[in-house]
């Protein structure tokens, strides 16, 4: 329980209420599904326009890492396969930063990888936790 402590009780003040926290855990699930469609839908289908670097991707690479993002992020979303395919997709994260942020810099601030890192670490959670109940396969 996310708290402070009342000093004259001496016992934990509730800042939200626990019960929220399946509902937070589908939200977060929900929007960081979204947020990596965004980037699949860049990539693949040309909205929104503008990504940065992808002119620099070889055709390959664009449309695996595109059809990683679009149909993760849709599964994701939609929470349908929703611990396996967050594994498979922290992992794939892991190895974006590693690749193609870390040799620019040891620092994720300079080379940019702050999301690709957030991203790893949510799709780990998400992994381990579940969907929560707003999902296809919940349980």
């Amino acid at each position: 329980m996310t708290s402070i402590t009342d000093r004259k009780a001496s016992r934990p003040v509730a800042i939200l209420p626990q019960s929220l926290a399946p509902v937070l855990q589908s939200m977060l699930r929900i929007v960081t599904g979204l947020l990596f469609l965004e980037h699949g839908t860049g990539k693949l289908l040309g909205f929104p326009h503008g990504l940065p670097f992808i002119d620099q991707m070889p055709a390959g690479l664009l449309y695996f890492t595109g059809g990683m993002e679009l149909i993760g992020g849709l599964l994701i979303t939609i929470g349908l396969f929703t611990r396996p395919v967050a594994f498979v997709l922290s992992g794939f994260m892991a190895f974006a930063y590693f690749m193609a942020h870390m040799p620019m810099s040891f620092f994720p601030a300079i080379n940019l990888g702050e999301p690709a890192i957030l991203y790893c670490f949510i799709f780990l959670y998400l992994a381990a936790t579940g969907p929560g109940p707003w999902s296809v396969d919940r349980k």
